[in-house]
Order: C-alpha cells, then structure tokens, then sequence
C-alpha cells in the first residue's frame, strides 16, 4: 500500500526539572547549595531522506515524542539533554501544521539532506545554586523545566519527476516506463494496474531524466473518483507531461478532453504545462482507415501548450519510434536543465 498523506500528533521533549541540594560531605556539614540544571527537552526535526520515496512508516502511526530532558542532581550535575525526534520523510514532502481549523505551511521539503525544526524542546530549569544571594545562602527554590511543545501535523508526499507520464487507465503508461527506464511497475491488461506513481531514470548519452509513471486517470478523477486526486498532485512538480491515447481507444479526441479536463479542474496550471501527446500501442490497431480518422479528430483539438508528437505513434512492444521519443523529451526539457 502507497501512503502519500498522513497525519502525526508530534511532541517535542519537557525539560528536565532544577534540582534542590545542598552540599553534604565530611567536615562540611551544612556546605551551600549545589543543586544542578534540568537538561534540556528533544527537538522535533524533519529531515529528508533520499532512501525513502513514501511516508508507508508513519501510515499505522498517531504519535511519537522526542525525548524528556532530565533533572538535574546534586553537586551542580547537569540532567541529560532528551533525544532529539528526527522525523525522515521523502524528499517532495510538503509538512503543514494544524491551527484552529486550518492548516499551515511549514516547510516544502525539496532537497536531499534537509533539515527543518518544528517544535523546540523544553528548556531545563535552574538548580538552586542559582537562587543563592548573600542574605538567602540556603535557597530551596529551583525552576521546573518548561513544558513540552506539541501539535498535529500533515504530511504530503508530490512526487519530484521531470516529466510525468499521464493518461486514462491501461493506456500504456507502465510498459513504456519499464522500456525505457530502470523502474520495474506492475504491468496487466486492465485499469488501475498501477495503484501508486513510479519513478524510473531515463538515460540518453551522457544525460538523465526521472520520469514518474502516474496512475491512470478517469472522469471526475479531480472529485476523488477511481484513484482520484490522491495522484493527481504527483503532477504538479513535473515540468513536463507526456499524455498517451491507447491506440484502441474508440475515440481519441473523447480520452484527450477527460484527462486535459481533469487537470485543469484539480488545478488550472497543470492544464499549462508542456504537454506531449502520444498515440500509443499501435500495434494492436490494423484497421489503417479507423486509425487514421480518430487521429485527425484529435489534432484536430489539441491547443497549446499541448502538441502532438511529431512521429504521432509509438509502440513499447515493438519499440516502434521509442527511441525519438526519448530524444524529444530531453530536448524539450534542454532549456529547463
């Protein structure tokens, strides 16, 4: 199972109390005050990790806490800072943080190795060797550490791809990746086989592109049908798309106007990306005249920023205009790199 959104109770750590003591030792019988600090309470980090590409840890999850710092003791022994609460999560993850009925942005945590704190540990409190004064020499006062901090937050994974790969279900999408890339999805002749995006790298010569398989969409998807807009945001980080028509599709233009129309209802600017469209698995249409009039139909209705592929079909199976697809892409992403 994908898990792409989750939601935490995260709470840093409570400072460790200040201690009351005094020094007791041989032929010092009533010694002043030596009560040491309270350690300081863990932070709450987040923190990217490269390894990880979905947030399936946190999916069974309701809380987790960094660690409580210590109290302090005699002889001005300091407690022990809490342990810090490093939360890893993929890099694409946008955090927001719950207030009232709304959720804010904390962070969009898009760079390997990054780091962001959340909540801040309790600081410890003071012993009572910091309340001793020439007229009070036996203070029994110290300072409780200060509480921990806490609050609810929300995780989103959009996956971060050159390109985008989108279309209605079982339009090819998956074979295609599995050519062309080191990615490995599950592949069948039905819908939804893909159940959750996939990342693959894309070589050309001495150059690399991530391209993320997204899964199949469907009309009203933008509402929350079918696999809905839990994938559709996977889009949005994508500085292209390559839109794929099954080539036996009984009408090409009526799958071209569902997905462009279901982009632009979840958010208009997907609908303003650069977009390739693709006729694809042409080997299982050898009806040349049917082909041909739905081909024209969806020409016929492609605007801008959407263009057709210059070769019109391609064929993962037969690898039919494969490789000037591949050539395409990287020169279209040329002045983006």
């Amino acid at each position: 199972m994908f898990h792409d959104e989750v939601e935490l109770k995260l709470k840093s750590g409570k400072g460790g109390d200040g201690s009351v003591s005094f020094r007791r030792e041989k032929y010092i019988p009533r010694g002043g005050p030596d009560g040491g600090d309270g350690g300081h309470g863990g932070d709450v980090l987040i923190v990217t990790n490269r390894q990880l590409s979905d947030l399936n840890q946190y999916a069974s999850l309701k809380e987790l806490h960094a660690e409580n710092g210590q109290p302090g003791s005699g002889q001005k022994m300091h407690g022990r800072d809490g342990t810090a609460l490093a939360v890893e999560v993929p890099v694409g993850t946008r955090v927001f943080r719950k207030r009232g009925n709304d959720w804010r942005s904390v962070a969009d945590f898009i760079q390997a190795d990054q780091s962001k704190r959340i909540l801040k540990g309790g600081e410890g409190g003071r012993g009572n060797v910091h309340f001793a004064t020439s007229t009070h020499q036996t203070p029994r006062t110290a300072e409780p550490g200060e509480p921990a901090e806490e609050a609810i937050f929300r995780f989103e994974l959009q996956l971060i791809a050159d390109v985008g790969i989108i279309g209605l279900p079982n339009s090819g999408k998956s074979t295609f990746l599995s050519i062309v890339s080191d990615a490995k999805p599950k592949i069948g002749n039905y819908p939804f086989t893909t159940l959750s995006p996939v990342l693959g790298v894309v070589s050309w010569h001495d150059n690399r592109l991530i391209m993320a398989d997204i899964p199949g969409l469907i009309e009203g998807a933008s509402q929350g049908k079918g696999l809905g807009h839990t994938f559709l945001r996977h889009v949005r980080r994508t500085k292209m798309l390559v839109h794929f028509i099954d080539a036996m599709s009984p009408d090409y233009a009526h799958d071209y106007t569902v997905v462009r129309e279901e982009l632009r209802q979840f958010d208009p600017e997907l609908a303003d990306k650069p977009e390739l469209v693709v006729i694809t698995k042409t080997e299982l249409n050898t009806d040349t005249e049917d082909f041909t009039t739905k081909r024209e139909a969806l020409a016929k209705i492609i605007t801008p920023p959407s263009v057709f592929f210059d070769k019109k079909t391609i064929s993962a199976v037969t690898h039919l205009h494969i490789p000037e697809l591949i050539q395409t892409l990287f020169e279209s992403l040329q002045p983006h790199t």
